[in-house]
Formats: structure tokens, sequence, C-alpha cells
């Protein structure tokens, strides 16, 4: 049973292990066929849904507004999108960038569509909406400034800071809309003991 190694290994080497001309064709064939085809993904129903929700939410925004008030001008946020068509947007630089834009478009136009408006709440909703204005101007401005010049890292900051700040504005007056309703809420209790 006892062998020796060193025989061993001389009866190894002298046996050639040839391999088949054609063994890497016929690797990369098997290859190809265990590996999944890569697809892109078609989102396009997400697409469209988001699309509709953003219609949903300006439509039933602009509704809800123009019933409860006087004819007098809101403002109701936009998306780039909607503006102008040939807009330089996120989406033309990275879909990451794309998905940031949508998220905090989508986040903004959610919460403009909870808005409760109300005779009391209308002026408050009025300053806000306006300074929500100002934010969108400033938008555009700064997506002009990214189609003119070209994409850089400060543009592109201020955009996203941007669509921070008006998400955190519309949270503000929903904060504020909350604490007016509770202290009225109060002021009822109080009043009725």
């Amino acid at each position: 049973m006892e062998q020796d190694l060193r025989e061993m290994f001389k009866k190894e080497r002298e046996q050639i292990h040839t391999i088949k001309t054609d063994h890497e064709e016929r690797f990369l064939k098997k290859l190809q066929e265990s590996l999944p085809e890569e697809k892109k993904p078609t989102r396009m129903w997400l697409k469209i849904a988001a699309s509709i929700a953003v219609l949903f939410s300006i439509g039933f925004g602009y509704l809800y507004l123009n019933d409860n008030n006087d004819n007098s001008p809101v403002v109701v946020e936009s998306t780039p999108d909607e503006d102008n068509k040939s807009e330089f947007t996120f989406g033309d630089l990275s879909p990451d960038l794309k998905k940031v834009e949508s998220y905090y478009v989508a986040n903004i136009n959610l919460e403009l569509a909870k808005l409760e408006v109300s005779p009391d709440t209308k002026e408050l909703i009025d300053s806000f909406m306006e300074q929500l204005n100002n934010l969108n101007l400033e938008y555009k401005t700064l997506n002009n400034e990214l189609k003119e010049l070209g994409p850089n890292d400060q543009t592109i900051t201020a955009l996203i800071e941007n669509l921070q700040l008006r998400l955190q504005l519309l949270q503000k007056l929903k904060r504020k809309l909350t604490e007016l309703k509770l202290s009225k809420n109060e002021q009822i209790i109080d009043n009725s003991i």
C-alpha cells in the first residue's frame, strides 16, 4: 500500500493532460447560457403613477383652495417638468439625482395636497405660499444657470437645498396649522367650562 510520492508525481507528469482546442468557446457559451440576460427595468408604470399623483395633487390643491377663498390668487407648486419641457433637469445629469428630485417634488406635492384651508388659516397659508413661490422662482433661476453653465457642484447643491427648503417650509406650515388648531380647541374647551 505504501507508495513513493516521487513515483506518483512522476507518473502524473508522464500522463499528458490535453485541453481541447474549443475549450474556451464552450466555456463562454455555457457562461452566457447560465447568466440571465440584462434587461433595463421598465418603470414606465412608475412614471405614469407619479405623473398622475402630481396632477391629482395639483388639481386637488387648486380646487380646494379656490373653493375656500374669495377668488384671491393662491400659488400652487408646480414641478420643473410642467413649466418648461426644455429645461435642464436632474434626470439629464444622473438617474440618482433624478430620484432625489422626484422624491422631494413628490413630498412637496403631497404636503400641498394635505393642506386644510379655512378662513382662519388663509392669511398664514398665503404668506407661506408666497415664500414657496419665491423659492420656486429661485429654483427656476438655478435651473437656467445649470442649463447655461453646465453641471457643477455648487448649482446642483443649491438646487437640492432649494427643494429641501421648500419641503421644510411646508412642514413648518403644517406644524403651525396644527398648533393653531390645537390652540383654538383649547380656547373652545376653556370657554365651555
